[in-house]
């Protein structure tokens, strides 16, 4: 009883804590409503030296928070572009923040018209725990481009990254620029109801309608970013190794708990055999075994790992052949496992893997692999494998995703030069790059006119010839 007060009233006061800071940012904002090219290059390059300097700290926290996280997987996934898009934004940000000439039509003449790129206001940022670094910093990134206040909810369930990555950011930021929240799931509630100018949340579908719930209430812009069940389709004449290799970088990244990871692999059925056992060499290839082996990364928590082991029992008890790579399991290392026969009553068809579960679907052409994916909600990403120029077009034009990477995995958030972002159930909006840029500022349309009104001519009353004349002019 002593504990539950003791948590009610620590959340009660972090909820009070979130308002204050709200309020702080706002009046900071009114009183700096458009921060110059220079202070904000400033923010980001103080942002980028953080980062590079603090590497070591960070990838022992985020190993902590996991148990094991592969040192070299937090460096290739969240510092690695997380250093690259400060950078891009950065070396970009000028140009972005020009005003954008626009055309003003003969029958407005003499005017002139443009676009202006105005910062919004505060933007909230909900952080994943599954890359609880690089999906702070890439939001973060975007929002002081252009030219925000930012505050940031990291998850409760990395509390050693979260404490040290609002540490961190206290330092070289004062907290009516950027603040970090901590707390438990109601600190996240109270977060995602204030009236933010801009909320961008990452994380799961069925938060994300609470999330967007809560937003609409202020009628807050919301930018989702929400996973789904990413398809990868092996082509009827991709070589195996190429194709099985691949896919399995993309789905032991970070223990499949990613949320561009491969959800499922459509491959012929005459060659699934074939891309089970070259998929069994790929993964093995990259980690011989599990036990003592720090580049397998762990599952997060109990709660994860209790949640993928009764997929796999679901699964089985449904008729599901179960093909685990590896005999031994380590702590929360869960062996990675490949599951054939596999059908839409089984729970890990119907819901997010999140995990080093892989189901292979067998197909008979590639329109009914179409049709499989088509049949579904849109996914985040679409992996496809096979050279062919002409069926690649076709999986282009005939499936919708957030992203597509034609022979490859995962890399296409790595690029700065793209937006990022679902459609459908896989949310909606983009970031990254010069999409971050444009998601956190607005886009102000500015229409100039000097002395001279030759608007004029066509105020009231009317009748005139001269409108008329007009009319007959510009009415066709």
């Amino acid at each position: 009883m002593v504990a539950d007060i003791a948590y009610l009233q620590q959340s009660q006061q972090q909820i009070s804590q979130l308002e204050t800071l709200f309020q702080r940012q706002r009046e900071a904002f009114r009183a700096n409503p458009m921060p110059s090219a220079e202070q904000r290059i400033q923010w980001l390059k103080s942002l980028r030296e953080l980062l590079f300097t603090e590497q070591e700290a960070l990838i022992a926290a985020i190993s902590q928070d996991f148990s094991n996280r592969s040192a070299d997987e937090t460096r290739l996934a969240e510092i690695m572009p997380s250093l690259h898009g400060i950078h891009y934004s950065a070396k970009r940000l000028k140009k972005w923040m020009k005003p954008s000439r626009r055309r003003v039509g003969l029958a407005f003449q003499p005017a002139s018209a443009k676009v202006v790129y105005q910062p919004l206001g505060v933007v909230g940022v909900i952080v994943p725990w599954n890359y609880p670094l690089f999906l702070a910093i890439g939001p973060l990134v975007g929002a002081l481009a252009a030219g925000n206040r930012v505050m940031i909810k990291m998850s409760e369930s990395t509390p050693a990254t979260s404490q040290l990555v609002k540490d961190l950011l206290a330092r070289i930021f004062p907290e009516d620029l950027v603040a970090v929240a901590l707390g438990e799931a109601e600190v996240g509630v109270a977060f995602s109801r204030l009236p933010f100018d801009h909320l961008l949340f990452t994380g799961a579908t069925s938060i994300g309608k609470h999330v967007m719930r809560a937003a609409a209430e202020n009628l807050t812009p919301v930018t989702l970013e929400l996973g789904g069940k990413s398809p990868a389709i092996v082509s009827a004449d991709v070589p195996l190794a190429d194709a099985a290799e691949r896919i399995a970088f993309g789905k032991t990244m970070n223990a499949g708990q990613t949320c561009v990871a491969p959800d499922y692999v459509l491959v012929p059925e005459d060659r699934v055999d074939g891309f089970v056992e070259a998929y069994r060499q790929a993964v093995k290839g990259f980690y011989p075994q599990l036990t003592d082996n720090p580049d397998y990364t762990a599952i997060i928590n109990e709660r994860q790992l209790g949640r993928l082991k009764g997929y796999l029992a679901d699964a089985e008890a449904k008729g599901a052949r179960l093909v685990p790579l590896f005999p031994e399991a380590q702590g929360r290392r869960l062996p990675h496992t490949l599951v054939l026969n596999a059908t839409d009553d089984m729970k890990l068809m119907q819901d997010e893997i999140f995990g080093p579960l892989l189901p292979v679907v067998p197909y008979r052409n590639i329109d009914d692999a179409f049709s499989y994916i088509n049949d579904r909600p849109r996914p985040l990403a679409l992996y496809y494998f096979g050279y062919g120029r002409g069926e690649q077009q076709r999986v282009l034009n005939e499936t919708h995703s957030g992203g597509v990477c034609l022979n490859d995995t995962l890399l296409h958030v790595a690029q700065d030069d793209m937006p990022f972002g679902g459609i459908g159930p896989s949310g909606m909006g983009h970031y990254h790059g010069h999409e971050g840029f444009l998601t956190f500022s607005k886009a102000k349309g500015v229409f100039i006119k000097q002395r001279f009104n030759a608007a004029k001519l066509i105020y009231p009353p009317y009748g005139k010839a001269i409108q008329k004349l007009i009319f007959k002019l510009f009415v066709r």
